[in-house]
């Protein structure tokens, strides 16, 4: 991704759920004036959630998506709309395509229940309009400006111009409660990234929480100097032996026993992970959730989870380093469990402790979705960063940027 694109995470996600026919993806191509959706007359075409980033004036950068029809049969139908169900998790808009043919029925009603519980704001598009009897007509003008139902013909183009006016006025204003870092430096501070280059990292890039970090500091007018964790020690040495102290030292976390012991204590430290478990997540949650730690037995359940699906290493940090170190920090033998992308277990009573990565590929109300349920079911989530300083004995060390996360500490 470059660094002028806007992340995936980072963008409006608009989904489009409705029963079979309905005519979702004859929608969806009629609002973007592309051929993103395959359109057919056979029924189920769309199996599985459709994703596409594009710009969709006037809303601007959004992520697109097609769902299953939710009226699907069968074994596998129950699964397509299981899939349909769980996009809801990471939905800033919805629209509800219904066939104005048929009208609302109890799929449709449940949907929209769901819209509601979880403060989605919606739109009810009913599709179709120019098959409607002359006698019915009227029901295209029906409070079209103020209401959020309305009558459209993905064929005929009608309201198709409304409905996109409609969906820019609920688009959501940010609710991130803080920046990725800007609030911990100012103007002209400098920043030391520290970036270690292995047979994991992507060739000829920076992983997307690098970029974002990157784009925060220039955009509060801050200097970010970008090391590997083996420079790092000679870079603090030529820049304090001239008087310049960095304000802040920012590592990935799989770094952090080297660079705490290479980073005077004078140097305030953290990682990317735990800058994004705050903007997009809980950080004390995670903090809390660390404790859990100290009463793991053998045998104990452990979820550890990825929001991307990244090819694997031998020495993954998920699958095999993680869970290495919980193993040496505990003496324990927990039993760990696996998953990535979009699949995230909706019962975790079974588990003792969920791990999460820094959920850079989630957006916002996903990874919040994520933690929350967490919270129902009385499971305690951490974060990799978090797990990681905690077992290197840093934890208090690389949260003393954030004082008011200090009390979460046991």
């Amino acid at each position: 991704m470059g660094m002028n694109q806007t992340p995936a995470s980072e963008r409006v996600h608009i989904s489009f759920f409705g029963k079979r026919n309905a005519g979702k993806s004859s929608i969806i191509n009629a609002v973007t004036n592309q051929n993103l959706a395959i359109v057919s007359e056979v029924k189920g075409t769309t199996t599985d959630p459709v994703f596409k980033t594009m710009e969709l004036l006037p809303l601007g950068p959004v992520m697109v998506i097609d769902t299953p029809g939710i009226d699907d049969e069968g074994a596998l139908g129950k699964l397509r709309v299981q899939k349909s169900y769980q996009v809801l998790n990471k939905t800033d808009i919805a629209v509800l395509i219904v066939d104005g043919t048929i009208g609302i029925t109890k799929e449709e009603e449940a949907l929209i229940q769901r819209f509601q519980a979880k403060n989605i704001p919606y739109l009810i598009v009913y599709n179709k309009s120019d098959l409607l009897p002359e006698e019915k007509k009227d029901l295209l003008e029906k409070d079209a400006e103020n209401s959020n139902e309305l009558w459209v013909s993905a064929e005929k183009r009608i309201n198709i111009e409304l409905l996109k006016e409609k969906l820019a006025s609920l688009k959501p204003e940010d609710t991130h409660k803080y920046p990725i870092i800007a609030d911990l430096i100012s103007p002209l501070d400098l920043v030391i990234l520290v970036v270690p280059i292995d047979k994991a990292a992507p060739k000829g890039r920076l992983i997307l929480p690098q970029q974002q970090t990157i784009r925060d500091i220039l955009e509060r007018g801050a200097l970010s100097l970008v090391v590997r964790d083996t420079e790092l020690k000679d870079t603090l040495n030529h820049f304090l032996s001239k008087g310049v102290c960095p304000k802040l030292v920012v590592t990935d976390s799989q770094a952090f026993k080297r660079v705490s012991q290479d980073t005077p204590e004078t140097i305030p430290l953290t990682s990317f992970s735990i800058l994004f478990a705050r903007y997009k997540g809980d950080l004390g949650t995670a903090v809390q959730g660390a404790a859990a730690l100290s009463s793991i037995e053998n045998g104990d359940k452990i979820l550890v989870a990825e929001g991307c699906t990244h090819h694997r290493q031998c020495d993954d940090i998920g699958t095999y380093k993680i869970p290495k170190w919980i193993r040496e920090y505990t003496k324990k033998e927990p039993e760990f469990v696996f998953t990535s992308g979009t699949e995230f277990p909706d019962d975790l009573s079974s588990y003792k402790l969920v791990v999460h990565c820094g959920g850079c590929m989630l957006n916002e109300r996903e990874m919040k979705y994520r933690i929350a349920c967490c919270q129902d079911q009385g499971v305690p989530v951490t974060n990799y960063g978090i797990l990681i300083a905690q077992v290197t004995g840093i934890l208090r060390r690389s949260l003393e940027p954030f004082p008011e996360i200090l009390k979460f500490l046991p």
